[in-house]
């Protein structure tokens, strides 16, 4: 809907179709009229006393009542569009030479980034989040939709195509887990919240195996359940489509079960690991050598009968993992603990 047609709309309507402008006008403590009037008529019989406290004019009032909400329709529209695709054209590794070929990552595929420390796979997962055109080190190039991303598209702080999980979280805020949930929820024009918080934190609190409540302040939560609460957030409530994950296995989460969730999303998961359970899981690998893509290797089906005895095999040392963790003595048979 153009601006014009806008100001030409019954308030109430507008109010009923976009609840966010309650919010516009609640900031400017503009109290919402009692009959039905046009958003202009409405505007301009705003007192100019009253403006000039925020430094208003019924000019600047109408035209920053219009900006407000293009722009949230605009916030919309992008969340719905989604990305089904982001193409890597090949670069460069740190010798300068060529990588042998593009890849090509398609919603609801999870694709795992393998390679020793230092080898590069931090480099690609920063090139994905950044939109590189040609102008990092490794001079690869990416495609959002088989198109160069607008430039808008690429430094706009607003444009959040992209979630990243790194191995280190921490949170400077005095907030809540339920305060810090709801204010995302409500940013993103959620109508659910309520519903939305209790999903996340119940998603949350599964994932981390360590009980937390709604009430905890997230400076408080240890970095396991950081972890989980930021996972169950992307799952359930980012609109970025692209996940990019550093090294999930040193989250102290259920990692397995966090690759579900986010996989269920349709998103395009890209996860540096150097963990064989969750490198099997994907559906390729990427070999990182000297700042290049040596190889993309897809998951065989040899190597996928193998994810079952690797799962018996982690279940196992889970349990370890947990004598551990509650002050228990340690004994256990290496022989069995292998059948």
């Amino acid at each position: 809907m153009n601006r014009t047609a806008l100001l030409h709309q019954p308030l109430q309507q507008l109010l009923s179709e976009r609840p966010y402008l309650h919010d516009f006008f609640a900031a400017l403590a503009i109290p919402l009229p009692a009959k039905e009037v046009c958003l202009d008529e409405f505007l301009a019989a705003q007192s100019m006393d009253h403006l000039a406290e925020f430094a208003l004019t019924p000019e600047t009032l109408r035209e920053q009542c219009l900006d407000f909400l293009v722009q949230m329709e605009k916030l919309q529209q992008q969340e719905q569009a989604g990305i089904r695709r982001i193409t890597v054209k090949a670069g460069r590794d740190k010798s300068g030479c060529p990588e042998q070929q593009d890849l090509e990552l398609q919603a609801g595929e999870v694709v795992c980034v393998v390679g020793p420390t230092g080898s590069g796979k931090s480099r690609l997962l920063a090139d994905i989040e950044c939109l590189a055109q040609r102008d990092t080190p490794s001079g690869r190039q990416i495609l959002i939709d088989g198109a160069v991303p607008d430039e808008e598209l690429r430094l706009s702080g607003e444009q959040q195509l992209i979630a990243q999980l790194s191995q280190n979280m921490n949170f400077v805020m005095d907030l809540t887990v339920r305060e810090f949930i709801t204010m995302h929820a409500e940013s993103r024009l959620i109508t659910d919240v309520a519903d939305r918080v209790e999903q996340i934190f119940t998603t949350a609190v599964d994932l981390a195996g360590e009980p937390f409540t709604l009430d905890t302040p997230v400076t408080a939560l240890s970095g396991g359940q950081s972890r989980a609460l930021m996972i169950a957030d992307v799952a359930c409530l980012s609109a970025s489509p692209i996940v990019l994950i550093d090294e999930i296995e040193n989250a102290g989460v259920d990692r397995l079960r966090a690759l579900e969730l986010l996989v269920k999303k349709e998103k395009i998961v890209l996860m540096a690991t150097h963990d064989p359970l969750l490198a099997l899981s994907g559906d390729r690998r990427l070999v990182i050598r000297n700042g290049g893509i040596a190889a993309i290797i897809a998951t065989s089906a040899e190597e996928r009968a193998g994810v079952a005895q690797l799962q018996a095999l982690d279940r196992k040392l889970a349990r370890l993992r947990n004598q551990v963790r509650h002050g228990e003595r340690i004994v256990f048979d290496l022989q069995e603990l292998g059948n």
